[in-house]
């Protein structure tokens, strides 16, 4: 008997790449019609809606229940990036720190350190601003923002199942709390490496800034006011919202089986709520606070999670026919997929892909039992938890903080690159350190 995903014709992937092409050509090609959100939703709507025909009409019940799924894990993804995105909008740093390149690549590494205990989404919400207030001054800031999604956004989140919701799926489906600290090397080299070149760069940048502005850039970059902290309630919702994920994911008050439906999200909606009406105006004011960045993420990331399920099934049922058996091989098909499908559930694809090559059946908390096989699968996960949080970074659609961010720091009057523009900076950097990741730890 087929599987689902194998009964889809080709042509349902279709409207997942014309999505797709739409949020890499219609910045450039139509950029005033694309500023407006509701258009976004327009073309998003559009797009998703085949898919969301053809699967009730061919397949009944089978194709709903397939619909209500996607839209289920949409809720739940929208839920957590907005929930942190009011509470650590609630949070100022008020005063200024100087967009030095050194302070500017601690504040990066401080941000990878953060982002496994508050998720790459909270540490970014609660960063960017800071980051682009430091650096309000500076004429080139691009760069900035693109190595802050690199790492804040991506890269960091690799030690803790809070970090990136990859490494969440995985401990809802048995992976230990703790394992992912073991990826500690992965972890420390690439974001190392990130912080040595965005140091130089900027550097180079600074300078160049310096002899064009003829002195007058290092103190106008160098004034500030003492940093305050604003709104520290915040981080106790902040903790709840942490909390509320790693009690949902390790199943507490049920015997470890998964929380009811709607519980965690009702969670979230509830402590996000508790800090909207917690928090003084005065302090979203201050970080020039609107909801028109996670509006926007919202509203793509609709259509994306409808028009990726066809995609999504039609990988998982052929995934054994790709020919994946080494550890490098999972880690740069699970990335490559990452880059431009939610890197969640392309996680879950390969780590299913996984466990068919060692006959661990798709059951409860079944990537326990495939850790429990030996070494020999232990690497098969870790090229793939390495591989979806890593090359999450390569795109803006790679994972839901880098757009959000995108979206903020545009909202501050930065200038973005375009979708392949980005792509430039992802291809020139991180690729090749992708490379010397491979033959450093996946061979």
């Amino acid at each position: 008997m087929q599987t689902f995903g194998a009964q889809l014709p080709l042509w349902t992937t279709f409207p997942f790449a014309g999505l797709l092409l739409c949020i890499a050509i219609l910045p450039l090609a139509a950029p005033h019609f694309w500023e407006s959100n509701r258009n976004k939703g327009v073309v998003a709507a559009v797009l998703a809606l085949p898919v969301v025909l053809y699967f009730p009409a061919t397949f009944g019940a089978t194709g709903v229940h397939q619909l209500l799924e996607s839209a289920g894990d949409y809720v739940s993804f929208i839920l957590l990036l907005g929930s942190l995105f009011v509470i650590t909008g609630g949070i100022h740093v008020s005063g200024s720190l100087s967009g030095t390149p050194l302070l500017n690549t601690a504040l990066l590494a401080a941000g990878g350190l953060i982002a496994n205990l508050i998720g790459t989404t909270g540490a970014s919400a609660l960063l960017v601003r800071p980051l682009l207030r430091a650096n309000e001054p500076r004429a080139r800031k691009a760069h900035i923002i693109v190595f802050f999604i690199f790492i804040v956004s991506n890269c960091g989140g690799l030690l803790l199942p809070l970090g990136d919701p990859p490494l969440f799926l995985g401990l809802l489906k048995g992976v230990p709390f703790t394992w992912t600290l073991g990826l500690w090397r992965q972890w420390l080299f690439v974001n190392a490496t990130l912080l040595v070149i965005f140091n130089g760069w900027d550097q180079v940048v600074f300078d160049r800034e310096a002899r064009e502005q003829e002195g007058s850039h290092l103190e106008q970059v160098m004034r500030h006011v003492p940093v305050r902290i604003q709104g520290k309630r915040n981080f106790l919702f902040l903790i709840g919202i942490v909390a509320t994920i790693y009690a949902a994911g390790s199943g507490l008050g049920t015997g470890g089986a998964a929380w009811p439906v709607g519980l965690r999200e009702g969670l979230m909606l509830a402590i996000s709520s508790a800090a909207w009406r917690a928090t003084h105006h005065e302090h979203r004011r201050s970080n020039n606070f609107s909801f028109g960045p996670i509006v926007e993420v919202a509203v793509l990331f609709a259509g994306i999670f409808v028009t990726m399920t066809p995609a999504l099934l039609l990988l998982n049922a052929r995934a054994s026919e790709l020919g994946l058996r080494e550890p490098w091989q999972f880690f740069w098909a699970a990335g490559t997929l990452s880059s431009f499908l939610d890197n969640a559930p392309t996680y879950l694809t390969f780590a299913a892909a996984a466990g068919g090559l060692h006959g661990v059946p798709l059951e409860g908390r079944y990537l326990a039992a495939l850790l429990a096989k030996g070494s020999v699968t232990k690497e098969l996960l870790e090229a793939i938890s390495t591989g979806a949080v890593f090359m999450g970074a390569n795109s803006y659609i790679g994972n839901g903080p880098n757009f959000m961010v995108k979206a903020i720091a545009e909202e501050n009057g930065v200038t973005m690159p375009s979708f392949f523009g980005y792509m430039a900076y992802s291809c020139g950097i991180l690729l090749p350190l992708f490379v010397i990741v491979t033959f450093v730890l996946f061979r």
